[in-house]
């Protein structure tokens, strides 16, 4: 009998790649999610942020605001102790992320290339900001145990149809830097 097969990493300059995770709200964290718990999704983003920083590359939040509301629902700030120093905080008021944000231009200054993906949800915030940063010319990864819809359905439909399209669909696990 063999041994298992180590599953495959994948590669990454720290230098041109940013960790984008969308949504990581309580609200958004605390909805009825699938396949896996929004508490489940924040673990993983969490490792995935951690391992980031260590290796010096870029980690942006991006959390959503309802326009023409005089104040946010509760729950609506990132979750308590994701954010760190040097992270990018993105305010979005559309699904996705680039629209009218300043993210390509943020992005850009600091010469990333390369996009991982994580967040709530698959199939809107994290797919709308994918298709938009694919047209600007990124290479996309997407970590999809760090990911989470409101059904199984369209988290599926997401990172077996879409997100093929678009990039490489990983395990958080298979993410890894390269010796710099």
């Amino acid at each position: 009998m063999t041994a298992p097969e180590a599953e495959p990493r994948l590669a990454l300059d720290p230098a041109r790649t940013a960790l984008v995770l969308v949504d990581l709200m309580d609200r958004i964290v605390a909805l009825p999610l699938e396949p896996r718990k929004g508490t489940e999704v924040l673990a993983a983003a969490e490792e995935l942020a951690a391992a980031f920083r260590k290796a010096g590359a870029l980690v942006v939040l991006i959390r959503v605001e309802r326009t023409g509301v005089p104040e946010q629902p509760p729950g609506s700030g990132l979750v308590a102790g994701l954010a760190a120093d040097g992270d990018i905080e993105i305010v979005k008021r559309t699904i996705g992320g680039f629209q009218g944000t300043g993210l390509d231009e943020r992005l850009r200054e600091h010469g990333v290339s390369t996009l991982v993906f994580g967040g709530i949800a698959t199939n809107l915030g994290v797919e709308s900001t994918a298709r938009a940063a694919a047209d600007l010319g990124y290479d996309l990864v997407f970590a999809e145990d760090a990911m989470a819809a409101l059904t199984a359905a369209e988290h599926k439909a997401s990172v077996s149809l879409d997100f093929p399209r678009l990039g490489t669909v990983v395990t958080a696990a298979q993410v890894h830097f390269t010796a710099g």
